[in-house]
């Protein structure tokens, strides 16, 4: 399947056993150690012979990290005009465009996404960054790649939960679009026919507001719905609770937060989603505790914290809430875990 982007345009391309054509301008290739042999696989066919294994997570996107690879490509002597192949799951998407966007003033970058997460949320849409020990994405830059190319096979490695959280963004887009295929995805693994058709479906909603909203100055912020308190748990447990898990946890909050002001409940689909990815268990977090995390979230404004708030299937509000409104889902948002 290829799905377009237009705004700024380049092509997304998704399906099993997608063979790359052979690079011909200077190329170097940064892998997750995890997906060696598919990235063995792609440097071969490309005829890349300049690649890098970095340790996959969230401890990937620091600054040393960064800083090496920088480093590395500069000793290669890359040109800006040569391009970085960026193979692995979210982590490494975040931070191999970022090194693209920077690198020489920016350089033009291919993203080879081997998870679901990577799939349908991190490779698309142009957003790269790394963190900083204060907080998640806090450095990053708008840039977009020239190709994603999706082979599902590289799925077939996954864990199963690896698998599972990476479909959390995809219930998300189902959430934003109103699109209630998009929230049931149970009976999903990486050989399932209708996978393709799923992930295009998820991938699809993203492309649709990233369009209209590039840079993030209204709808794309809808796309941060169960991020706000999914990074401060993230950030707040030093990342023992992944992504996935902490934006599901992220999803049930948000909903909560909905049905407090007086919109339709979400929270029994919710919670059919985290009864069917079985996160680790809610940290034993007051909400004093998540608080100076999420005052230094990345989608803070001069005017305060604005919360992507579900009223309603494809019916959301971009807003600030009460502390005390916040509170009392918070503690509404434990005993219901």
């Amino acid at each position: 399947m290829r799905i377009e982007v237009r705004n700024p345009p380049y092509k997304i391309e998704l399906g099993r056993g997608l063979r790359p054509a052979r690079e011909r301008r200077p190329a170097a290739l940064i892998h997750d150690c995890a997906v060696t042999d598919y990235a063995r696989r792609i440097a071969e066919a490309t005829g890349i012979t300049a690649t890098r294994a970095i340790a996959g997570g969230e401890r990937a996107k620091a600054l040393a990290t960064y800083g090496e690879l920088l480093s590395w490509l500069a000793g290669l002597g890359l040109p800006r005009d040569g391009v970085l192949y960026v193979v692995g799951g979210g982590t490494l998407t975040d931070l191999g465009g970022f090194l693209a966007a920077t690198y020489l003033r920016g350089i033009a970058y291919r993203s080879y996404p081997t998870t679901t997460l990577a799939i349908v949320d991190a490779s698309v849409g142009g957003k790269t960054g790394i963190n900083l020990p204060e907080g998640k994405n806090l450095v990053g830059a708008f840039h977009a790649p020239e190709a994603v190319w999706a082979d599902l096979e590289a799925l077939t490695t996954l864990p199963v939960r690896t698998f599972k959280e990476g479909l959390v963004e995809a219930f998300k887009h189902g959430i934003i679009a109103g699109d209630r295929a998009l929230l049931a995805p149970f009976d999903l693994h990486p050989g399932h026919p209708d996978l393709p058709a799923y992930l295009a479906r998820a991938v699809g909603v993203k492309v649709r507001v990233v369009e209209a909203d590039y840079r993030e100055a209204g709808e794309r912020r809808v796309l941060n719905l169960g991020h706000t308190l999914g990074h401060a748990l993230e950030a707040a447990t030093d990342h023992r609770l992944s992504h996935g898990e902490a934006v599901a946890y992220g999803l049930l909050f948000a909903a909560l937060l909905g049905e407090a002001l007086g919109g339709d409940s979400l929270v029994d689909e919710v919670k059919r989603l985290l009864d069917w990815l079985e996160p680790a268990p809610l940290p034993d977090l007051a909400f004093s505790d998540l608080w100076p995390y999420l005052l230094r979230d990345k989608k803070a404004r001069a005017e305060g914290l604005f919360w992507v708030v579900p009223l309603g299937l494809g019916r959301l509000a971009i807003r600030p809430v009460e502390a005390k409104i916040l509170e009392e889902t918070y503690q509404r948002f434990r005993e219901a875990r």
